[in-house]
């Protein structure tokens, strides 16, 4: 079975599962191709890919596996040594660890409980991929990040890192994201 998924995801949410996967399929070879790039599933004979967009191509069949929510985070360490992060036009005042995605690098949305929807330029000198990376740099102190929440749940609830607008939503793109499978619909119709 060849499959592919972004580098990150894999790593975290893949690969963890492979011996229990294995154990129950001990005859089945397994090929992870695991990258940020599109990959064209039938010239590279994919047959189970995960994609995480808000959505998916128009000559795609997708199932939403699970939805992600997006947290901006940092240290502790930066927090206590930076400008403060009371609400999210605060961010303006950082230097923020961005993804090298052009939506993820200029402006965060933010919605409040009431539903109200905020736009925050943002900034930052460090622009990093995959977002293993970025966590890793927030980890570090180098500013705040928006991540998924399946990369730094076990993170905030450890108190390696903070999540700064715990009564927001926020996102880069759409607040209706999430991580499917997909597959090309010719692929499913032979």
């Amino acid at each position: 079975m060849r499959l592919t998924a972004s580098v990150t995801f894999g790593q975290k949410r893949i690969v963890p599962l492979l011996a229990e996967f294995r154990a129950l399929y001990p005859d089945l070879k397994v090929e992870g191709a695991f990258t940020d790039a599109v990959v064209d599933l039938i010239a590279e004979r994919i047959d189970l890919a995960i994609r995480l967009a808000p959505t998916i191509e128009a000559d795609l069949i997708a199932t939403k596996l699970m939805d992600t929510r997006y947290r901006v985070v940092a240290s502790p360490s930066y927090l206590a040594a930076s400008a403060r992060l009371a609400r999210p036009s605060d961010l303006c005042r950082h230097r923020c660890v961005l993804f090298n995605l052009r939506p993820y690098r200029t402006c965060w949305t933010f919605r409040n409980l009431a539903g109200q929807i905020e736009d925050v330029p943002i900034e930052g000198d460090i622009v990093l991929a995959p977002a293993s990376a970025i966590r890793d740099a927030a980890l570090a102190g180098l500013g705040p990040a928006l991540l998924p929440d399946w990369l730094v749940d076990e993170d905030i609830e450890a108190g390696r890192l903070v999540a700064a607008f715990p009564k927001y939503a926020v996102t880069a793109t759409t607040f209706d994201t999430g991580v499917a499978r997909v597959s090309e619909s010719c692929v499913l119709a032979q």
